[in-house]
């Protein structure tokens, strides 16, 4: 089995949604390992913390996009936002 790292979100349903898609597989029957951060009883979940997986990919997402010539002239990237 050949193993790929993606995160995503489960639903109140416990339907699970990725983020992004899986390239070049073609559509089969897969396993899943699901890994829930750990909560400590009373604590809060900070909506603010993204989760390490997360960034990780989001900056593996990135670098590829760079890698591709999927790039935002700097001077684009601000167009459109009110900036003070």
């Amino acid at each position: 089995m050949k193993a790929v790292e993606v995160t995503g979100t489960l639903d109140e349903k416990g339907q699970l949604s990725l983020d992004q898609a899986i390239e070049n597989c073609a559509p089969s029957r897969v396993r899943v390992i699901v890994l829930f951060p750990e909560v400590m009883e009373g604590e809060e979940i900070d909506p603010d913390d993204t989760p390490v997986e997360e960034i990780k990919a989001s900056l593996r997402r990135a670098l590829q996009e760079a890698k591709a010539g999927k790039r935002i002239p700097l001077s684009q990237m601000w167009e459109g936002l009110d900036v003070e």
